[in-house]
């Protein structure tokens, strides 16, 4: 038997077609992807490529067509959404390009409402958000609206909500894609400290910059998955069987 960890994400043969005005766009077609314990890892790609859309298929926002999906090892066919719900507030946090924060709460009430909505007590979700904002530069902003900070500081709020809860999975959907190059650049810095700390991160990105950050890129093209390296040139761990990171027509 193998020695190796279970993979934290874990995809088999993913297929998503959108039906809208006009031909079908075949989102995803067919990939298989496995992502390892405190892996960072940037899938990018042009725009209009899928990386997006199988980012929504890993975190549940989405439901693939047709495919399997393992969290954990744990198969994730069968579950609702109220499930999916609570995934994501306790293993999976997501921050999107657009922050997706609640306008008419604090910086302090969007950070804690994950963790309470989690079950965890308000002292405890007090000291975690303390911390996070704390250590992404945000203290004295706690009783601040989202719509008071700039944009690099509305995603750092993003960050911090997505990780109040330590998720073991980090979901970055173009993190930095409505930020200016000071934001990119903050951004990137503090997903790989927290990389560094052990965090597996999948990141989609267009921006080589960002892609830079990671220890393995993905290339993304039409659906499918075209390339899968670690940044140093070794061959990737995700592929092979095991690895299951292989292209499927």
């Amino acid at each position: 038997m193998s020695d190796r960890p279970t993979p934290v994400l874990r995809a088999e043969g993913l297929v998503k077609t959108h039906h809208g005005e006009g031909a079908p766009a075949h989102a995803v077609r067919g990939v298989d992807l496995c992502v390892r314990p405190g892996e960072f890892v940037a899938i990018t790609g042009p725009s209009g490529a899928g990386k997006s859309t199988l980012l929504h298929l890993l975190g549940g926002l989405q439901r693939p067509d047709s495919g399997s999906l393992w969290l954990d090892g744990e198969r994730t066919d069968a579950y609702s959404e109220a499930r999916w719900a609570v995934e994501r507030r306790k293993r999976i946090g997501i921050v999107f390009q657009f922050f997706n924060l609640v306008s008419n709460l604090s910086v302090a009430d969007n950070v804690e409402l994950p963790a309470l909505l989690a079950g965890v007590s308000p002292r405890q979700a007090r000291a975690e958000r303390e911390g996070l904002l704390a250590e992404l530069g945000l203290a004295g902003k706690e009783r601040s609206m989202p719509g008071e900070l700039s944009g690099g500081e509305q995603q750092r709020v993003a960050l911090a909500r997505a990780l109040v809860n330590r998720p073991p999975l980090l979901l970055a959907d173009e993190p930095a894609g409505s930020l200016d190059s000071r934001g990119t650049r903050e951004v990137m810095r503090l997903l790989s400290r927290f990389h560094q700390r052990g965090q597996t991160i999948v990141l989609v990105t267009h921006d080589a910059r960002l892609a830079s950050a990671a220890d393995r890129v993905i290339s993304f093209f039409d659906g499918r998955i075209a390339d899968d390296a670690a940044l140093d040139g070794r061959p990737s761990r995700g592929t092979g069987i095991s690895g299951v990171l292989e292209l499927k027509d």
